[in-house]
């Protein structure tokens, strides 16, 4: 194993923080795998199943069963994680800024350009070379103007041309479930099934340009574009998982998530031994554009009547907004169908305020996709 340090861009006279990654197996052996926790680093569950994963892959290449290269980032925001107000840990917005810390990736579609072409074939094979190094040579030429940019840059120069990108979160309360982009379908089956995920989510191109979408997005971008003149394979499986809840932090989950993803990259070939079989699949994955966000109607004390993980028909009440003053007791109903696989975890609401998401079957919304 070797660990990398990557400073960081100076934010001030006296101060630089830097991102610590850690490397697995021989680059070029095989498949290359990237696993990064808590870009919003008040989400801590992807950190513990990292220490968890980090200790595996050792004892797997010190036997000499890893049979490919993993790459791995257990604290992929060190900007963020020291973001406290009155002790509260805001992780999710850099203070400088406001900027999400999982948005403005880079757009390699619009870096690249037609710039490649010229260099395409009809060998798939060598096209994703040819592709990767232009990314590899696009990457170069930025130069970051801040140290949130430069956090930016590092996390995508370490994984960009990997062939698996899985960036872990979580949500306040929620059950295990998966955001990826939906020509990528085929390949996050085994992962879904793998870590139980109660709700899968698609899109092709979910808007806001997170991290997962910079990687996978510019690949089945590509296959379209150039179809029927030159293969582009689906060469980057980049997938965000949300790990449950923000305090569902304890050994026992994280030991079995990382387990999970031992018997995910076996199934890859990156992992020697038998396969493992594929667990059945807990949920059938549905379009983001069918996720119904419920919001309150007014301001007053949440109470759910639903949990996560419930399947809830259009028309159930999932909530109550209660204003104790006038005794307006305000309902608060689905109007899709599917499981409640996240909800928030502050029980005082304003008018407006986000409270939780069903993961409907039908599409419904267009454009911009994702939340704050």
């Amino acid at each position: 194993m070797q660990v990398k340090r990557h400073a960081l861009l100076s934010p001030s006279i006296g101060t630089r923080r830097e991102l610590l990654s850690f490397h697995y197996g021989k680059p070029g052996s095989g498949q290359k795998i990237y696993l990064q926790a808590s870009l919003h680093a008040d989400e801590l569950p992807g950190m513990l199943v990292l220490h968890h994963l980090k200790q595996k892959l050792a004892a797997l290449e010190a036997s000499g069963d890893l049979l490919g290269e993993v790459v791995v980032v257990p604290v992929a925001n060190p900007i963020g994680l020291d973001q406290t107000l009155m002790h509260g840990h805001l992780g999710r917005f850099e203070f400088a800024s406001g900027e999400n810390f999982n948005r403005q990736y880079p757009d390699f579609v619009a870096l690249l350009g037609d710039k490649i072409e010229s260099q395409l074939s009809g060998d798939a094979e060598l096209n994703k070379q040819v592709i990767r190094a232009a990314m590899g040579a696009a990457l170069q030429e930025i130069k970051p103007a801040s140290e949130l940019a430069s956090l930016r840059h590092t996390l995508v120069s370490l994984a960009y041309d990997a062939d698996v990108v899985l960036d872990l979160h979580c949500d306040f309360e929620a059950v295990m479930h998966v955001y990826t982009e939906e020509p990528y379908l085929a390949q996050a089956e085994p992962l879904n099934r793998f870590l139980g995920a109660q709700a899968v989510l698609l899109a092709r191109g979910s808007g806001g340009a997170s991290f997962d979408e910079a990687l996978s997005g510019l690949w089945w971008q590509l296959a379209e574009r150039y179809e029927g003149r030159f293969p582009v394979p689906l060469a980057c499986l980049s997938a965000t998982v949300e790990l449950r809840g923000e305090t569902e932090v304890y050994h026992p989950l994280a030991e079995q998530d990382a387990a999970n993803l031992i018997a995910f990259l076996q199934h890859r070939g990156v992992v020697a031994g038998p396969v493992p079989a594929l667990p059945a699949a807990l949920c059938e994955p549905t379009p983001l554009a069918g996720s119904e966000t419920l919001t309150a109607p007014h301001a007053g004390v949440l109470v759910f009547l639903r949990q996560p993980g419930d399947y809830i028909n259009a028309g159930d009440v999932v909530a109550e907004v209660i204003d104790p003053l006038s005794d307006t007791v305000s309902a608060v109903r689905a109007t899709v169908s599917g499981v409640l696989y996240a909800r928030g975890i502050i029980r005082y609401a304003a008018a407006g305020t986000d409270l939780c998401k069903v993961a409907g079957k039908v599409a419904f919304r267009s454009g911009y996709l994702l939340g704050a």
